[in-house]
Parts: structure tokens; sequence; C-alpha cells
């Protein structure tokens, strides 16, 4: 007998029968395993063919809706914009070709069904654009955002020279997104910004960004008419004003617009003012 054979224990025929049971049931187990794991994998492959089935049916009635609306947008361009243009074209040739057999009265009448056709018209192209916001694909890339606030505010100055205005604008502000998008929702928060300040004797309109913990801040500041913070969601909602249109016309849906765009470059928009202490208009973007 060798030295290697001295030091390997013999094995009892007992412990062989014990062994014997335990490869069974390790055996017997690891079978069982085998035959969960197969079931797992064909459940597995089962939802995953369920999963697609699920999404291609849903991106197929998400393109059946998107198309459903393109039509209903191109009837309610047809039917209903151009009757208004219509009746806004007869008051106006009324009042041009008999207007001076009317009464004053009657030329009043008349100036009002032109004005309110052409108000609807226009509220019913800013609904329209408003609408499509939707489902328009993001064409993404580097955006100024500070160019397109200095251009505003040259629109702004140009169309009322009157007015006297301080804009204070942060340079080299830029983020990624839709240039188009993005040029509506800040052309929107700085007009709103300036319609809100025409009452002050000098407006002071401020776009610039922070950074804190998250995501960088930018913002739209005016020293204008302000508003009560119990109303800071409700204006985002369309058609809700929180002053009298007689005093600040417009058609109630501009920032409703803002705050679809901003969503749909994955940041949110909120507000904070106070009654006759102005207004700041905060949003986040990635990419600022």
């Amino acid at each position: 007998m060798s030295a290697l054979d001295e030091k390997i224990p013999a094995v009892s025929p007992t412990e062989t029968a014990c062994a014997d049971p335990l490869r069974r049931a390790a055996f017997r187990s690891l079978e069982a395993i085998g035959s969960l794991l197969a079931t797992a994998g064909e459940a597995v492959i089962l939802l995953t063919t369920q999963v697609d089935r699920l999404l291609s049916d849903q991106a197929e009635r998400l393109a059946t809706i998107n198309r459903d609306l393109a039509a209903f947008n191109h009837s309610v361009t047809h039917y209903l914009r151009a009757p208004l243009a219509r009746i806004s074209d007869l008051s106006r040739l009324l009042q041009e070709r008999y207007g001076g057999s009317f009464e004053p009265e009657v030329l009043d009448y008349l100036e009002r069904v032109g004005s309110s056709s052409q108000y609807m018209s226009e509220l019913i192209e800013a609904l329209l654009d408003l609408s499509q916001l939707s489902y328009q694909n993001l064409k993404r890339e580097v955006v100024d955002l500070s160019k397109i606030a200095r251009q505003t505010a040259d629109e702004l100055r140009q169309g009322a020279p009157e007015r006297r205005a301080d804009f204070i604008i942060q340079p080299h502000i830029r983020t990624v997104g839709d240039l188009r998008l993005l040029e509506i929702a800040l052309k929107n928060l700085l007009r709103n910004a300036w319609k809100f300040t025409s009452m002050r004797e000098t407006a002071c309109i401020e776009f610039g960004a922070c950074q804190s913990a998250g995501p960088s801040t930018c913002f739209v500041r005016d020293n204008g008419v302000g508003f009560d913070m119990s109303n800071a969601q409700r204006m985002f909602q369309a058609f809700q004003r929180l002053h009298s249109g007689a005093e600040y016309p417009g058609y109630g849906i501009g920032l409703t617009t803002v705050q679809r765009i901003i969503s749909r470059h994955g940041g949110r928009i909120w507000a904070e003012g106070e009654v006759g202490k102005g207004a700041t208009f905060f949003f986040t973007l990635g990419g600022v």
C-alpha cells in the first residue's frame, strides 16, 4: 500500500448507501429546476409577444388618432374659418359702400360684427396651433434662448416706441430642443410680461437662468400687475383669465401653449407672484 492510499479513508457500505439517495434527490431537484426554468422561459416568450402586440396596437391607435386630429383640424379650417372670413368681409363692404347712409348705431353694430369675427378667426388659428403641439415631431438642435429674448425685446420696443422699458437679458443661455417651439414659448412669456407691465411708468423685464441642486432653471420676471398665488395653477389652463380682457386683451391660451411646449421637452413650468408686485415664470429644460 502506498503512502497516498494510506491517506484516503475507506468508504464504508453504510456511507455509500446514504450517498445514493442524496444523489437521487439532488438529481430530482435539478430536473425540477430545469423544468421550472423551461416553463419560465416559455412564459417570458409569451409575455414578450403579448407586450409587442400591445405596443403595436397602441402605436396603430395613436397613428389613427393623429390622422383623425389632422382631419379635424382641416375641417375646422375649412368649415369655420371660411364663413368667418366672409362675415368679416361682408361687414367691411357694408361699411365702405353704404356707411354714409347708416345711422351711427348701425355702423357700431357692423364694427362689432367685423371685430368679433376677426377675433374668432384668430382664436381658431391659435387653437389649431395648440392642438398640433401634441403630435408634432421635435427637431432637436442647439437653441440660443438669449438670442431669442433679445430679438423679442427689439420687436416689442419697435411695436410700441412710446413705452419706456428696461430689458435685462442674461447672455449665453442655450439648450437643446425644437427651435420653432421654444421660440414660441419664450416669445409668449416675454409678450405676456410686456402686456402686464403696460400700466407701469417704466417696465422692467428680465430673462435669465439660475443653477440649483436640480436642473438649470430659466425665468422671465417682470414688475407688472402680478397675481394672487392661489391662482398660480389656474393660469395655465385654457381660457382662464386672471385679469380683465378689456385691459389686457388676449385669447387665454398663451400660457397653456407654453406649458405644453415645455412639457414636450421634458421640463416643467411654474409661476410666483404677488398682486401689484410683478410675476416670475420659471421653467426647466434639459441641456440648459
